[in-house]
């Protein structure tokens, strides 16, 4: 009888669940969207709730898609948005106030308080990265400290801390499990990366009660399993949870990146470019951090990353608030019914610039423009943005590791882009490769399950299933590359001018 392996993907925009097959191929799946909450500019929310919702019913109906028995479903994983922050009540399971999304800007003068006290040193030390808002720890105590009677309810041990995954697993096992995987622990500004231990003087700094906290595990062995009752999922009741990664080492590890030197870049709501550096952190040089990859069989793999926090949701910003395009489809044909941008450049920091500039403060920004600048410029300039903001976290890279990239491998949604993937390779002068299989963030979520489970044998097997559905190599001359390049550092500095008594 044939096994399969589920993974719950719970990204920033929508929650999906897919099932795989023995041989990495998809059977079925299910995916919507949910609401993104802006209560102010630069803060941006979602309803926990409604998380959970929509990923509970995107499972049952990929279950439902592929008409198996679900007795055929050997183990479930999970992978989900990295840094969103969620408080709840132990004994209800209601949270205390919206999830803080990864993008939220709101805890910049934590940050810069932070910076002042002079712990910048210890966080880098000890956790691999900078301080940023970003990051979870500030976002779990803007919650006590704004939130009425919240601080004093954690103080008393009445609530529970964490990110998605950890508000996943204790939902499906209603409320038995309170876990989080040492990639997204990794990602807290709170856990040491070296002890894989919770760090009491982060913790006190930000006056963060322990009692909070999840136990944090291996990325691949049982953590519990689905509870009965659970509407919906009544039928998978049983069946373990026993993989759960943060949603960019799961697309490292669902990319095959398994040697060190090898790198991805997943193209989603923002995009990150992680390489695998082994089984020694790696101290960043160049502004990017250094995260705990995955635990698997005992051997701990560190990354190295970049993080941009907006590359998708530029397009989404054409679409839903300039009106410039009715479909993220229509942005490539736009793009490409134009040689170039024109010169124009869209700096698209929204909220803030990410790796390797770390600026909270900058903002989006538009140059370049005259009056016979159309709509297919500027969609040409925001695919432009995307590519220009991985070639510098791969620069930054290059500066890091112990030997540079030799090949880019490539996933999420704006991966399927032909224009931005050639843009892409010319603009890093590196083979970029497609798999042919580009759901690699639930993959790897579902791959570390299987393992946990027995569905495979090792990293070997997994290795073998990676297919590439098309290799980019680079095709525009060099120094063309080059001044576009150097324009795009003067276009950052642009955005880079604002101060925080601006805004």
């Amino acid at each position: 009888m044939e096994t399969y392996i589920a993974a719950m993907d719970q990204g920033t925009t929508s929650s999906r669940a897919i099932l795989f097959n023995r041989a990495g191929e998809i059977v079925s799946r299910a995916q919507y969207p949910f609401r993104q909450i802006y209560p102010q500019p630069g803060w941006v929310e979602h309803d926990p709730v409604e998380l959970w919702n929509m990923e509970k019913k995107a499972l049952a109906e990929a279950v439902d898609a592929a008409h198996i028995d679900p007795k055929q479903i050997a183990a479930l994983g999970i992978t989900n948005q990295r840094e969103t922050t969620v408080l709840w009540e132990r004994a209800t399971g209601q949270p205390v106030y919206n999830a803080i999304v990864w993008q939220c800007r709101r805890t910049a003068a934590i940050c810069d308080r932070l910076k002042a006290d002079g712990w910048s040193e210890a966080v880098t030390d000890k956790t691999g990265l900078l301080i940023d808002a970003y990051f979870s720890g500030t976002k779990i105590k803007w919650i006590l400290d704004n939130v009425p009677g919240v601080r004093q309810r954690a103080e008393r041990g009445e609530l529970c801390a964490g990110t998605v995954d950890s508000w996943l697993i204790w939902n499906l096992t209603a409320g038995k499990v309170h876990v989080t995987d040492y990639s997204n622990a990794s990602r807290t500004m709170l856990f040491n990366i070296h002890t894989l231990q919770w760090d009491e003087d982060l913790c006190r700094a930000l006056d963060i009660p322990m009692s909070l906290l999840p136990q944090p595990r291996p990325n691949s062995e049982v953590y519990g399993t689905v509870a009965g009752g659970i509407p919906g999922l009544e039928s998978l009741a049983g069946i373990p949870i026993c993989g759960s990664a943060g949603d960019q080492p799961a697309a490292l590890f669902g990319q095959a990146c398994y040697l060190p030197g090898q790198a991805k870049n997943t193209y989603g709501t923002g995009c990150f470019t992680l390489m695998n550096v082994g089984g020694q952190a790696v101290r960043s040089r160049a502004g990017l951090v250094t995260s705990v990859g995955w635990s698997v069989g005992g051997k701990l793999t560190y990354a190295l990353e970049g993080s941009v926090f907006n590359a998708g949701s530029t397009i989404q910003w054409l679409r839903d608030e300039l009106g410039l395009i009715r479909s993220a489809p229509e942005c490539d044909r736009l793009a490409e019914s134009v040689p170039t941008s024109g010169g124009v450049y869209v700096v698209p920091a929204f909220t803030g610039l990410g790796a390797p500039y770390w600026d909270m403060y900058a903002r989006g920004t538009i140059v370049g423009l005259t009056r016979g600048t159309t709509r297919a410029h500027i969609a040409r300039a925001v695919l432009d943005s995307i590519a220009f903001q991985v070639t510098d976290l791969v620069r930054a890279m290059n500066d890091d590791a112990p030997c540079p990239l030799t090949t880019l491998r490539v996933d999420g949604g704006a991966s399927v882009s032909d224009i931005l993937m050639q843009t892409q390779a010319d603009l890093l002068r590196l083979p970029v490769d497609r798999p042919a299989q580009v759901e690699t963030t639930a993959f790897g979520a579902a791959a570390l399950a299987g393992l946990a489970a027995g569905v495979w044998s090792g990293l070997e097997e997994l290795a073998g299933l990676r297919r590439s559905q098309h290799v980019f190599l680079p095709l525009r001359e060099e120094d063309a590359c080059a001044a576009d390049y150097r324009q795009w550092r003067r276009a950052v500095e642009r955005s880079r001018m604002w101060i925080e008594n601006e805004l």
